[in-house]
């Protein structure tokens, strides 16, 4: 198990970097300013409504970086941090959660499939891991344990698929959102410069636990198959 937790141990170190250099970024942007002095509700309201979109609301959310978009409720949450601020970083998260708000109504075959496997990834992510250990403890005593590793192994695989799958949604969103900030001149130059920086980090956090899940997967197979 020296091994797992190697790997465990390299990816905490790599999600705290980019973790805390997302949070120094958006604190450095948040000091940015928009001249066109809008909200960041207001400015989602607007890209939706340019986009066509009519039946998705805007709401505030408690928390920080806590912004998402609720397919289901067809709901627009921007933390408190985002909701009223009128700056860069606020304008950058508001418009990338717009963003999939537009994936949603153009039917984006990505978060279409993301959306499919939300349940099943939610309910194998729970399982995989005591799965997983069950099967290290068992293969100590009885053949079975290879079999029930391999399951778990499986159950691990879905979230290290949904992983991946997120990677296009989350930069095709970011896309999406900077084109409609230039496009719609929302920006001056350096507060689109700041934006883009801020999405760009956000995106490396997806990232990293996704090469992250990817490594644990192939660390347990490369033990399944060598037990095999």
């Amino acid at each position: 198990m020296m091994g797992y937790y190697i790997i465990a141990g390299l990816i905490f170190v790599v999600s705290l970097y980019v973790s805390n250099k997302l949070k120094s970024k958006f604190k450095k942007y948040s000091k940015v300013h928009l001249q066109n002095g809008m909200s960041g509700r207001e400015i989602a309201e607007k890209m939706l409504h340019d986009n066509g979109i009519n039946d998705v609301k805007v709401i505030s959310t408690p928390g920080m970086l806590s912004d998402h978009y609720n397919p289901l409720k067809k709901t627009v949450n921007l933390s408190e941090g985002v909701y009223s601020q009128r700056n860069a970083a606020a304008a950058a998260v508001a418009a990338h959660e717009c963003g999939h708000a537009v994936q949603h109504a153009q039917a984006y075959s990505w978060l279409t499939m993301r959306s499919q496997l939300v349940p099943i990834v939610s309910v194998a992510s729970k399982l995989s891991q005591w799965v997983i250990m069950g099967g290290f403890l068992l293969m100590a005593t009885t053949s079975f344990g290879s079999t029930v590793l391999l399951i778990g192994i499986i159950l691990f695989g879905l979230g290290t698929l949904f992983s991946f799958i997120t990677l296009p949604v989350e930069y095709d969103a970011s896309k999406r959102a900077l084109v409609w900030l230039e496009t719609e001149n929302m920006l001056s130059a350096n507060e689109h410069e700041a934006a883009e920086d801020s999405l760009k980090w956000a995106a490396r956090t997806y990232v990293v636990a996704a090469v992250g899940s990817l490594a644990t997967l192939l660390y347990f197979v490369n033990i399944y198959l060598g037990r095999d």
